[in-house]
């Protein structure tokens, strides 16, 4: 059909759209002819019958890839005019220019056979609504996305072949470098390969990427760090990130590795990656240059920080950490056979362990399997170790000071690189400064401020290196040494020492069990504890489960006796102090901070009524006491009267609490009350204690005959 058949008048009422896209900014440069017939396309639009102010040209996309839309700004400008009904015919010098993907092509042809758009290309005009034209705009979109990937797969085969060779040229980690013939080769400076030497000795000691940085920190050390797309190398300090960086890279065990991760896009156009799994790596060839560790040593290290994860599995051995849990990431349920968490709980100002059996919480919501107390199951375990590394501890004595001095030996030698490395640095701005000419004062200044700067640093180098000495000898003065010493006598007291890290005794204890496996039984009260040695030995230790807050702080069952029998000639202030003289304490005093705690007359009253004791009035009733009003009445007397013969002791008077009492009546022959200046009531209650006395007396010696 011809061309200008197609094109109607409301085509020309609205715009032409030229659409021009080169894929990148070198063919934007070097390929000027390809842009110049772009914009020729203007020519066809006004030969169709469009004017030339109704011509909008999109340029924006200049230097981007048409494999996808989502990074296009022109393209997306262009689709949304076209479905606003804004444009009456799009223009584009090939199908290529517009999109190389299927997805975005159709998208587009929908668009314009619903608004009624042309297309135009280099050769001809197409109606998008019109089944033919549609058809072949579809077949051409089909072969421009075809050609997109035959051209990727040309390049992408060719570096491939090249890879699985081990020719290919990718940007090498710090410490490699490419010499002359293109092979690869360690880098000939000598710090960065001792430092990079020193980081992988100190991840074999520690089993740590966050532990390794510290111990960077600690020691003062920087590591090296190379600029992207650049051969400078800066020493800085070592971080987390840089430290899973070096250790996930196969190239520093030597191996030339390639295609580890997949890329993707996604519907956004957002790249996507994914790690692969190294067997299913495009090229992996070990031992094709130096390296600084071995393959092995390199496996080893990616399963200790697969160990290290937060998350816990069925079986995860966590390194050591700062926690008062002895068993941490080593001990296993024996209920389920899952591995047992470590939790904390601050109870009255002192942190408690436990080890807690959570996945059936975590996963499905049921009750924890169990919940065993870890101090005393700690304590055991302790004693187990210390018994059994005693006759092995003269060894270990010399081999911490060994692994300790030399440790420090090669820290030193690392700082004096860096000294060295910063006199060289010095030496060069001064043979820079005395090469200038003395006139030209604005570069004389300039490299005499450089040289100042070099010496600046050269100075706190060595005084850094000089205090590091210094710290050095001191952690390894005569108190350490005598520390290292009594190891051989007695392991148990530096194993019991306070200043000895957590970290420290999990990590011995690594180095002697495998795992440790816990069964709680609630009935008897204690917990089994099956301990597997490193090459295979076991053993079982029971431990006796703490008992509860409440039977901590019960008081014991010989001290209620004691009350017991106290209240038949005692009231409860006098039972008080009785229990505190003798030195007995409250079921208080079992927790932490009230060892001190002492009976009162209110913890004596508490235990009579919490078990069931008689009370003191209730004793002094079934001995024949009468209250006040009652031995009134059986005397015949006042209540004042009474109470000052109680005082002169004529009728005996019995306290049931610190101010209440009852009376005991006298013998059978109930005294009278008189007034008589002759007879006072003293006189009368001396005539009745020596009466009473000889009584006694007399019943005595009767008893004797």
């Amino acid at each position: 059909m011809n061309e200008k058949l197609k094109v109607q008048s409301h085509h020309l009422e609205r715009g032409a759209y030229l659409y021009i896209r080169q894929s990148s900014m070198r063919q934007v440069m070097e390929n000027v002819e390809s842009t110049k017939r772009q914009y020729d396309l203007r020519g066809r639009a006004i030969g169709l019958g469009w004017r030339d102010d109704q011509i909008t040209v999109i340029d924006s996309d200049q230097g981007e890839s048409g494999a996808s839309a989502a990074w296009r700004e022109g393209f997306q400008h262009l689709v949304s005019d076209v479905g606003m009904g804004r444009a009456g015919i799009v223009m584009g010098l090939e199908v290529s220019r517009l999109a190389r993907n299927n997805a975005d092509w159709h998208r587009l042809l929908e668009i314009c056979a619903l608004a009624d758009t042309l297309i135009l290309d280099e050769d001809g005009v197409y109606d998008p609504a019109n089944f033919n034209d549609r058809l072949l705009l579809g077949l051409k979109g089909t072969m421009s996305e075809a050609e997109l990937h035959v051209i990727k797969a040309r390049l992408r085969g060719g570096i491939l072949n090249k890879a699985r060779r081990g020719e290919y040229r990718c940007p090498l980690p710090t410490g490699f470098i490419y010499n002359e013939v293109g092979d690869v080769v360690l880098d000939p400076d000598a710090q960065i390969r001792e430092m990079i030497t020193h980081f992988f000795e100190t991840f074999s000691r520690v089993g740590s990427a966050t532990q390794t940085v510290k111990a960077f920190a600690s020691e003062g050390l920087l590591f090296p760090s190379r600029f992207r797309n650049s051969k400078r190398v800066v020493f800085q300090p070592l971080t987390t990130s840089t430290a899973l960086r070096t250790l996930h890279n196969p190239r520093f065990a030597g191996v030339y590795a390639y295609g580890q991760r997949l890329y993707r896009r996604t519907v956004d156009g957002k790249k996507q990656v994914r790690k692969r799994e190294p067997n299913e790596w495009l090229a992996c060839i070990p031992d094709a240059h130096p390296g600084y560790i071995s393959w092995e040593q390199f496996q080893h290290n990616l399963k200790a920080l697969e160990a290290n994860g937060q998350g816990y599995q069925t079986a995860r051995v966590s390194p050591p950490r700062e926690g008062a849990a002895l068993l941490q990431g080593r001990v296993i349920c024996g209920r389920c056979g899952c591995h047992m968490r470590a939790r904390y709980v601050t109870r009255r100002g002192q942190v408690d362990t436990w080890y807690v059996c959570s996945r059936a919480y975590v996963s499905r919501g049921e009750p924890h399997c169990q919940s065993i107390a870890g101090w005393p199951v700690d304590a055991a375990i302790g004693e187990l170790i210390a018994a059994a590394m005693t006759p092995a501890a003269v060894e270990l004595a010399l081999e911490i000071r060994k692994e300790i001095e030399a440790r420090y030996d090669e820290a030193d030698k690392l700082r004096l690189r860096a000294v060295e490395r910063a006199q060289i640095d010095a030496d060069l701005a001064q043979r820079r400064f005395m090469l200038v000419d003395p006139n030209n004062r604005l570069v004389a200044d300039t490299l005499e401020r450089e040289w100042n700067d070099k010496l600046r640093m050269l100075a706190d180098l060595r005084e850094e290196r000089a205090r590091a000495l210094r710290e050095d000898r001191a952690t390894l003065d005569d108190a350490i040494r005598d520390r290292l010493i009594a190891m051989t006598a007695d392991f148990k007291t530096v194993w019991c020492d306070p200043t000895l890290p957590n970290r420290e005794r999990k990590r011995l204890l690594a180095y002697l069990v495998e795992d440790v496996t816990l069964l709680k039984f609630q009935a008897e009260g204690e917990t089994r504890i099956h301990i597997r040695f490193r090459g295979g030995r076991t053993e079982t230790l029971t431990t006796q489960n703490p008992k509860s807050s409440a039977q901590q702080v019960k008081t014991r069952p010989e001290v209620v006796e004691l009350v017991d029998k106290l209240l038949d000639d005692h009231i409860c202030a006098e039972i008080a102090d009785i229990l505190n003289a003798r030195g007995i304490r409250p079921g208080g005093s079992a927790r932490r901070g009230k060892a001190d705690a002492q009976f009162t007359d209110l913890r004596v009253i508490y235990l009579v009524k919490q078990y069931g004791l008689r009370s003191r009035y209730d004793r002094l009733r079934e001995r024949g006491m009468l209250t006040k009003a009652e031995a009134c009445a059986k005397l015949g007397i006042t209540e004042c009267t009474l109470v000052r013969w109680a005082k002169y002791g004529i009728v005996k008077r019995h306290a049931y609490n610190g101010y209440i009492g009852l009376y005991e009546l006298p013998g059978p022959h109930v005294p009278a009350k008189q007034c008589s200046r002759w007879n006072q009531l003293a006189h009368r209650a001396e005539a009745i204690r020596r009466l009473n006395s000889s009584k006694c007396s007399d019943l005595k010696e009767r008893a004797v005959v």
